[in-house]
C-alpha cells in the first residue's frame, strides 16, 4: 500500500494533499491493526488478498475426474444437486503474508461484487458459520483441538479489519485510474471503496453523525 501511495500522482494541492492524507492513514491503520495477534499466536497467514466470486472456482464431483487439477477447467459454480469435489482458487498475483483477518474481510467484502452492492454482505450469523468451518480447516493442519477462543477472537479481528478492503482497494483504484487501459471507472470505484474505510473508521473511533451507512447497518446484522 505504501508503493501504491507513493505511485498516486500529486500534479495538483488537491491531489498532494489527498495523497498525504492517504499516507498518514495508512500510518494510522498500522498502528492501530498491526498488533493483531492471529489465531495459534500466528500474526501472519499467506493470504490470497483478492478472493473475489471469479477466482473461486468450485467443481462438482460429476465434472471431476482423476485427472482434473486445480488449473483445470472448471465450471464457475455447481448445481445444488451436486456434491461439491474440490474448491480451487486462482490470480495469486495479490497473494502476500498477511493476517487472517484482513484476508477474510476482504472475502467478506467482496460478497458485494464490483457494484458494491452492500445489503448482500455476510450478515453476523453468516460470518461466524464461515469462521468456524475456517478454523476447523485451520486447526486440522496443525493438528490442534478448536478452541471457542479462536472463533471468537477472529470474529473480532474480522470485525476490526472490515474497513481496511476498502482502503486497500481504493488507494488502487486511484493508481489504475491513470495507467490503466480497461474501460473500467476506477475513480469512481475508488470513491466507493475508500466510502467503506471512512464510514468504518467513523464506527471505530465513535465520530459517526447522522444516519449510519449501509455498509455498517448490514454488517451490524444478526441473520436475514
Amino acid at each position: 500500500m505504501q508503493k501504491w501511495i507513493l505511485a498516486i500522482p500529486a500534479t495538483s494541492d488537491k491531489e498532494a494533499k489527498r495523497k498525504e492524507q492517504l499516507r498518514q492513514e495508512l500510518k494510522w491503520l498500522y498502528q492501530e491493526l498491526g498488533n493483531t495477534k492471529g489465531i495459534a499466536d500466528h500474526p501472519l497467514v499467506f493470504g490470497h488478498c483478492d478472493l473475489l466470486s471469479g477466482n473461486v472456482i468450485i467443481q462438482s464431483s460429476s465434472c471431476s475426474s482423476p485427472s482434473s487439477s486445480a488449473s483445470s477447467p472448471a465450471p464457475s459454480s455447481a448445481s445444488s444437486d451436486d456434491p461439491i469435489a474440490t474448491v480451487s482458487f486462482i490470480d495469486y498475483e495479490y497473494a502476500t503474508p498477511t493476517p487472517a483477518a484482513f484476508d477474510i474481510a476482504n472475502h467478506f467484502a467482496e460478497w458485494g461484487g464490483f457494484d458494491c452492492d452492500f445489503s448482500v454482505l455476510p450478515t453476523r450469523t453468516q460470518r461466524r458459520d464461515f469462521l468456524t468451518n475456517y478454523l476447523a480447516s485451520y486447526n486440522s493442519f496443525l493438528d490442534r483441538a478448536f478452541q471457542q477462543s479462536d472463533l471468537e477472537q477472529l470474529f473480532d479481528d474480522v470485525d476490526l479489519f472490515r474497513g481496511a478492503p476498502g482502503f486497500y482497494w481504493g488507494v488502487w483504484a486511484l493508481v489504475q485510474a491513470t495507467i490503466s487501459q480497461i474501460d473500467f471507472d476506477y475513480a469512481s470505484y475508488a470513491e466507493v471503496r475508500l466510502g467503506e474505510y471512512w464510514a468504518w473508521k467513523e464506527a471505530y473511533t465513535k465520530t459517526h453523525r447522522g444516519e449510519v451507512p449501509l455498509r455498517e447497518r448490514r454488517w451490524a446484522t444478526e441473520e436475514d
